[in-house]
């Protein structure tokens, strides 16, 4: 039988997001977290109600930072003999190595690693969704001795929040994530760190370009040292591969018209463009399959609304959308990713109502 009652050790973002999602589910739910605070907000909102003591679940959901997250899940085997535990941290190999350690022999069968790849910008249970989940990446990471009816249930446990499932040993998804996901942490904040003594009028030109590379450097401090040290071997042989390729650009740079040099550079820009067409866009398509209808919109209120109005009248479906402003100008540019086959009936019809629009 699948799982009834649930207890979610750590109420932020993530473990308030699993209450509401399944309390929608129709589970029972119960919190716990060593701040009050936070479990009071998660409580306030619905994501479940405070764990009596005396009761046992039928599952454990441990939502801890990665550094407490192997002592939580240790402790939750020992007090809870007939529950299945499962933890959310973005980082799987080192936890099951410090579970070995607190306890040699510890039985680990009723134990499955799991990472729903999924999160906000805001932090906290305040910022908690039940949908949070929808359709994002929840990876499964069986170790050897994990028992199948564990594993099932961790699989269950994703499948009603309605992510997509994906299994990988815990190796294989710590070097995955390194490559996607802590990799480019690093990445952007390397840049963004070079706009601390920045001119005020160089920043003023910054576009997209800038906004989307620097993007996620805005994340907590606290948690990335957690990440990044758990992770340190995986992040740290993809970026001896990207400090490689950085000298080669600096050497080639050092002499741009030097025999070899154009095509040094032109061969860095086409392997970027190899790596980014492998991206997968919506529904599995690389973004490079869509055509961009890019809409030139007055700087009030409700004219992105107008907009997608206006497209939806003209019965094209919209596959990404994103906004730019325009630097010194009242305007904005709304990009309509769209098939390429609709782009240029698109582009006529919101022209013809009276649209200023541009075809790329």
């Amino acid at each position: 039988m699948s799982f009834q009652t649930v207890l979610i050790r750590g109420t932020g973002l993530l473990g308030a997001s699993i209450g509401l999602g399944l309390r929608a589910a129709g589970k029972a739910v119960w919190l716990s977290d060593p701040s009050g605070t936070a479990m009071r907000i998660a409580e306030d909102i619905g994501a479940g109600s405070p764990w009596p003591a005396d009761e046992h679940p039928d599952l454990v959901v441990v939502a801890a930072p990665p550094e407490a997250t192997a002592e939580e899940v240790h402790l939750a085997l020992v007090q809870h003999p007939e529950a299945i535990v499962v933890d959310i941290a973005s980082v799987k190999g080192s936890i099951l190595e410090e579970l070995h350690q607190i306890q040699e022999g510890l039985d680990l069968s009723r134990y499955v690693g799991t990472h729903p790849m999924a999160g906000r910008e805001r932090s906290g249970p305040v910022a908690a969704r039940g949908a949070l989940f929808t359709s994002m990446p929840w990876v499964i990471c069986p170790h050897e001795t994990a028992e199948a009816s564990a594993v099932a249930e961790a699989e269950e446990l994703a499948r009603l929040l309605g992510a997509s499932l994906h299994r990988m040993g815990p190796a294989e998804h710590d070097e995955s994530v390194a490559l996607i996901s802590h990799l480019p942490q690093v990445a952007a904040s390397l840049v963004a760190s070079r706009l601390q003594d920045a001119p005020g009028n160089a920043l003023e030109l910054s576009g997209n370009g800038l906004r989307d590379v620097t993007r996620i450097a805005a994340s907590d401090p606290n948690l990335w040292v957690q990440i990044l040290t758990h992770n340190a071997s995986a992040v740290l042989e993809i970026l001896y591969g990207l400090s490689e390729d950085v000298s080669r650009l600096i050497g080639t740079l050092e002499s741009p018209r030097a025999p070899g040099g154009q095509a040094d550079i032109a061969q860095l820009i086409a392997e970027g463009n190899a790596g980014v067409a492998r991206i997968p866009g919506k529904h599995g398509t690389p973004p490079q399959a869509f055509t961009v209808v890019t809409v030139i919109v007055d700087d009030r209120p409700g004219q992105i609304a107008a907009v997608l109005n206006d497209v939806a009248e003209a019965g094209v479906n919209v596959e990404d959308m994103r906004m730019d402003h325009s630097a010194g100008h009242q305007v904005g540019m709304v990009e309509l990713s769209v098939l390429p086959g609709r782009a240029e009936e698109l582009a006529q019809a919101l022209t013809h109502i009276g649209w200023k629009v541009v075809l790329t």
